[in-house]
């Protein structure tokens, strides 16, 4: 999705039709195919102007520019200083709850997983074909239908993961917990790359893949940037 075009949506969602950034944020994360949770939360808590006292507005004219269109006479055809006091829009009164359900692909059984093997516990931000390429390992793809419960997905980003785990030879789909295959294969022969969202994994942890090198705190995105880019120069 065009990143203009995830600003004006979340403006328009949490600034004019003032809802709470969780919530269509959830609904945006649950639809995209390359979905970050992070990413995406802080995107929606940064336009909201969460922590802060300036939130994001885009108004009509400034759609029109960057979608090369002409249109009029809607509710954001503004000027920038009308926004702090504006009404809901009649058009953003009506509220639907969203509920989703993550569909998941057909699994093994717990029985066809080898116990006291060496084993690699890919999952859903981890899908990267050459982990450990040409070792003789069990490769396993763990869908635990705890964590979609709690950030459910739709159905084409589910089946766009399981095709991509199709690049990964010999990788078997389980849909579980982690508890389970922890106590199924033991904890010596699980190996698995480092995410927040497994952090209750047990076992050997491996580094994720980092585009820059950089480590610390940075109180902003746009310091964070500044060393990212410091990195990329040397």
């Amino acid at each position: 999705m065009h990143n203009h075009m995830r600003m004006y949506l979340a403006s328009i969602c949490c600034n004019i039709a003032r809802s709470h950034w969780s919530i269509p944020s959830r609904w945006m994360y649950a639809h995209l195919l390359d979905g970050d949770l992070a990413s995406n939360s802080l995107s929606w808590q940064w336009v909201a102007g969460t922590f802060s006292s300036k939130k994001y507005y885009a108004n009509q004219e400034n759609i029109n520019k960057f979608f090369h269109d002409d249109q009029k006479n809607t509710f954001l055809d503004i000027e920038y200083e009308e926004f702090g006091t504006m009404e809901v829009p009649e058009e953003l009164l009506k509220k639907i709850e969203f509920k989703p359900e993550t569909a998941f692909p057909e699994s093994i059984s717990l029985g066809e997983i080898k116990p006291s093997t060496n084993t690699l516990i890919y999952n859903y931000y981890n899908l990267d074909p050459d982990w450990h390429k040409n070792e003789d390992v069990q490769r396993i793809l763990l869908l635990e239908p705890s964590l979609f419960k709690k950030y459910p997905v739709n159905k084409k980003c589910m089946d766009f993961a399981v095709s991509l785990s199709g690049n990964i030879h010999g990788i078997k789909i389980y849909v579980g917990e982690f508890d389970t295959i922890l106590n199924h294969i033991g904890q010596q022969h699980l190996v698995y790359k480092e995410h927040p969202a497994n952090n209750h994994y047990k076992g050997t942890v491996e580094s994720r893949d980092w585009m820059f090198n950089v480590n610390g705190y940075y109180p902003s995105f746009f310091k964070y940037w500044k060393a990212c880019q410091k990195s990329i120069q040397e």
